[in-house]
């Protein structure tokens, strides 16, 4: 069968599905289709010339390649199709954004033919995605007196690709929606147990809220043809959780606009907004797409006659409303005055949403088109040898004199891109910065290989120390969508230049473990910077950020990312931890005490520069890890130069066992991140240069200290599912102590995994059964177990210390990956799971606890439907604790009381923490 046919097959049944045709990045398939344009009475030219035009996607897929081949003989005069004038193909070329296009445009405007010449500049002014060989192309062509080379530079020099494009309208009107009340999750607008269709944009799109929602969303566009429909979180923050490019992707697919008239089911400029604004990971998301994202506060907290907060019977804040929202609403945001209107009332300043930076993001269509741009224009001015002047809205450069750095501050100081020698960077600066290390994970990895295809990139930016490609969102289960999908991926990231978890050429074992405990050993320098296709990117070393799939494509291609310079919220701890509590428990606490002592969270948006020095980077990673759940931007964690020595060593130890399973590549860069970590470990020694630390006079948003005294007993994150006030709802803010259920909670299955564990949780949880088991003469479940470690270098080091065999002793299932799980497990058994290593339960996608139950999770996520759904009758909840928590309520099959608790870990040392001394 030809492809084309089995292309045809498959249209048929996406059709079945509501579907069009699947957008083609096939090479063979668009020579198919060109054989069949050439044969004028073929019966499916019509629809091979519409899959041409229409349907072929853009940048540096095979499909691009061959389509834009064809294009430039048209444009010779070597192919011959009436419907596709030379004026028509200079206009495609035009829209696929780079690779082999400006290859064919390049070749166009450097050849003999002075009129196709000319177009062709003309069409290569407008593009912003050239790579080195393109620019080396085109300064070799002007050094050689080529002027139309010379043209181009000049055109590129004043960024005309930029200033001609039409400024961003003064006045937007938008339609209102409310998506949800309350914080609203990505897992709303693109929930995980869907991830596999995330590259299949339309299809994926079917899955953004519900098929409700959508009819709803539709009904209002064409009710308001003039109007954007505007996404809401009433009462809450949009698109907590994660970065989730396919969650702007489907708001988008719904209520924004089409890129590109020959580029299907890519659309961009979303508008979103929540009363407590975007979470920062999503709102950079956002800027990828050109869309708009806005803070409303248009509920506040009630006050009394004293201006103090008025309280509910449960000690909340009663928020009062200040104008209306409400679905349907007209109204229109102004980008002049940046304020927010219906008909002539003021509703609020938006001015947040309206930067320069984010005005020019709007106006180039996207983040990527800037930075890409200013690149292309710095190179142009230096090829022609005039000064570097840049067209863009100059970067914020605060600088405070005789103010220090906290320790985020000096990590931008030190990798700034772009910033004069000398000066000195205050938080709220805007910054290019040199990235590091880069983490691409698989249910995101595909969405980044197409954004690596559509910016024409081919290699991985030499400038970056370490990247890595996991497989552990889909390690639970191999069924034939994990089949499909992931051995594409790492085929090509392996090529692009990253450390893949699965060899291509099958030569090691294929590793699922979990991204950030493998990017957290990756991590060599204390002043790095890290970015990751995924909200829990939060590194004990150096400096994090979780990120979409696009942001982590531009990391990898250019070596860069452009941010703010956040603020920082200090935290430190004082007192004493008692025997029986888990570190898990001082990172709630954190949380808890925070939100008693400012009332608002204070973390929200900024970096936690927490003080936790004296605890190696596998506990810190708990606590760093944690913060994407305060809301946190980032968190940087202040150790103690032997610690760090210590965690690095371990690293050391770590990177060399995956270089010894033969997951190096041929640029060494596994052996060259243990090179930097003796380097520094050497630094540190030689006083040169110590462990990162803040200076004594940084300014702080906020400082907190953590009163270890006064944590008594086990912490629960709670749900809170049933709180009269929505809004309250799945916000990661309830956190209550074990007493507070009275031993009378039921407890439905219990997971110890996730990246928020360790090492040491797994010997907690021998060494609990070991006691149980002395304690009551046998241990026996009444709730499932399922344990996910992490890592595999855990599983090893546990068999050969002994406890993975005692574990299985109590097990009723262990993996075998031989023989991995090709379905998903729907019901479990009052037994002890031991699973493959990787993210299971927490990432929701392949298996979930039975719906309606309640889960005790060591996980991160207690957000609607993600670890468990809602049965009819009853709500799903995710009730996040330590692992002895998890443990004892499997055992008793509900949560325990304070004294079982004690009794239970009775001699074993969960966690010895010590303040530093000079904090």
């Amino acid at each position: 069968m030809s492809l084309y046919a089995s292309y045809l097959d498959e249209i048929e049944t996406r059709k079945i599905q509501g579907l069009s045709p699947k957008p083609i990045d096939g090479g063979p398939l668009v020579e198919e289709l060109i054989v069949q344009i050439r044969d004028e009475g073929h019966e499916h030219r019509a629809d091979s010339l519409n899959h041409l035009i229409y349907n072929t996607l853009p940048g540096t897929t095979s499909a691009a390649g061959v389509k834009a081949a064809f294009l430039k003989e048209i444009v010779l005069g070597k192919e011959a199709v009436a419907e596709i004038t030379v004026g028509f193909a200079f206009e495609l070329l035009s829209h696929m954004k780079g690779g082999p296009s400006v290859e064919a445009l390049l070749d166009l405007a450097l050849g003999a033919d002075a009129g196709i010449s000319k177009q062709a500049a003309e069409v290569l002014k407008t593009q912003v995605f050239l790579y080195d060989a393109d620019t080396a192309r085109l300064a070799a062509a002007h050094e050689g007196g080529n002027a139309v080379a010379t043209e181009i530079l000049e055109s590129y020099a004043k960024a005309e690709f930029f200033t001609k494009l039409p400024e961003i309208d003064e006045e937007i009107k938008v339609i209102t929606y409310i998506a949800g009340e309350g914080d609203i999750s990505t897992d709303l607008l693109s929930p995980g147990n869907q991830a596999h269709s995330r590259s299949d944009r339309e299809l994926h799109g079917k899955c953004l809220i519900s098929p409700e929602a959508q009819d709803e969303i539709t009904a209002l566009k064409e009710k308001h043809p003039d109007a954007r429909v505007m996404l809401i979180a009433e009462k809450g923050t949009m698109g907590v959780g994660s970065s989730r490019m396919s969650g702007v992707n489907n708001v988008a697919l719904w209520a924004g606009k089409l890129a590109s008239p020959y580029v299907p089911f890519v659309n961009i400029a979303p508008v979103v907004a929540g009363t407590n604004g975007i979470s920062p990971i999503f709102l950079t998301t956002v800027g990828v797409t050109g869309g708009i994202g806005l803070d409303l506060k248009n509920w506040v907290k009630k006050t009394d006659e004293n201006g103090e907060a008025v309280k509910d019977g449960y000690g909340d804040p009663i928020l009062e409303q200040t104008y209306s929202v409400e679905t349907g609403k007209v109204l229109t945001i102004n980008t002049k005055t940046k304020k927010l209107y219906e008909g002539d009332e003021e509703l609020a300043d938006v001015s947040s949403a309206f930067t320069a930076q984010k005005m020019e993001f709007m106006k180039a269509g996207g983040s990527y088109a800037v930075v890409f741009g200013k690149k292309l224009q710095s190179f142009a001015q230096a090829a022609l040898g005039q000064p570097l002047k840049s067209s863009y809205a100059p970067n914020r450069e605060i600088s405070v004199e005789g103010q220090g750095l906290t320790a985020v501050e000096k990590i931008f100081n030190r990798n700034a891109v772009g910033v004069a020698d000398g000066q000195v960077l205050h938080a709220g600066s805007d910054v290019r910065v040199g990235v590091n290390i880069v983490g691409s994970q698989d249910t995101t990895g595909l969405m980044t290989s197409q954004e690596l295809e559509a910016m024409a990139a081919t290699v991985i930016s030499p400038t970056v120390d370490g990247a890595y490609q996991s497989g552990c969102h889909t390690a639970s289960v191999w069924d034939k969508k994990a089949q499909a999908n992931i051995p594409k991926l790492m085929n090509f990231m392996n090529k692009f230049g990253l450390i893949t978890a699965r060899d291509p050429k099958d030569g090691y074992h294929a590793m699922t473990d979990v991204i950030h405990k493998v990017l957290n050993d990756l991590t060599i320098d204390d002043r790095a910077v890290i970015v990751g296709g995924d909200s829990h990117t939060r590194m004990s070393k150096g400096v994090a950020f979780g990120a979409d799939s696009g942001t982590v494509a531009l990391a990898l291609a250019t070596g860069e990312a452009t941010m703010p310079i956040p603020e920082s919220v200090k935290v430190t701890f004082k007192g004493t931890l008692k025997d029986h509590m888990d570190f898990r428990d001082v990172v709630h606490a954190t949380q808890a005490q925070m939100l008693k002592q400012f009332g608002d969270n204070v973390f929200q948006g900024r970096v936690i520069e927490v003080h936790i020095g004296t605890l190696l980077s596998d506990q810190a990673f708990t606590f760093t890890d944690w913060t994407a759940e305060m809301k946190a931007k980032a968190s940087i964690c202040i150790s103690e130069d032997e610690t760090l020595i210590e965690s690095l060593e371990i690293a050391k130890g770590r990177i060399q066992i995956m270089i010894d399973k033969g997951m190096d590549n041929e640029g060494g860069v596994l052996a060259g991140l243990i090179a930097k970590a003796d380097k520094r470990i050497a630094e540190i020694r030689s006083g040169e240069v110590p462990a990162l630390r803040p200076d004594a006079d940084a300014k702080y948003a906020a400082e907190v200290a953590v009163d270890l005294d006064i944590i008594a007993e086990p912490m629960i994150a709670d749900p809170d599912v049933n709180n009269n006030d929505i809004s309250k709802r799945y916000t990661h803010d309830t956190i209550r102590p074990i007493s507070y259920y009275g031993g009378e909670k039921k407890v439905d299955l219990g997971f110890i995994g996730s990246c928020m564990v360790h090492k040491g949780d797994m010997k907690i949880l021998s060494e609990m059964l070991q006691n149980l088991e002395k304690q009551n003469g046998k241990v026996e479940f009444k709730a499932p177990l399922v344990v996910a470690p992490p890592t595999y270098n855990i599983v090893d080091e546990l068999k050969a210390e002994g406890d993975w065999e005692l574990l299985a002793k109590y097990a009723g299932f262990q993996f075998d990956d031989t023989d991995p799980k090709n379905a998903a497990r729907t019901d479990y058994e009052n037994m002890l799971y031991l699973e493959r290593p990787g993210c299971n339960l927490c990432m929701g996608n392949q298996e979930k606890a039975a719906k309606g139950d309640t889960v005790m999770a060591t996980s991160t996520r207690l957000f609607q439907g993600r670890v468990v759904e809602d049965a009819t009758d009853k709500k799903g909840e995710s009730l996040l604790s330590s692992t002895p928590v998890v443990v004892l309520s499997t055992i008793l099959g509900r949560t325990p009381t304070i004294e079982e608790y004690i009794a239970a870990v009775e001699g074993i040392n969960l966690t010895k923490y010590a303040p530093p001394v000079a904090a």
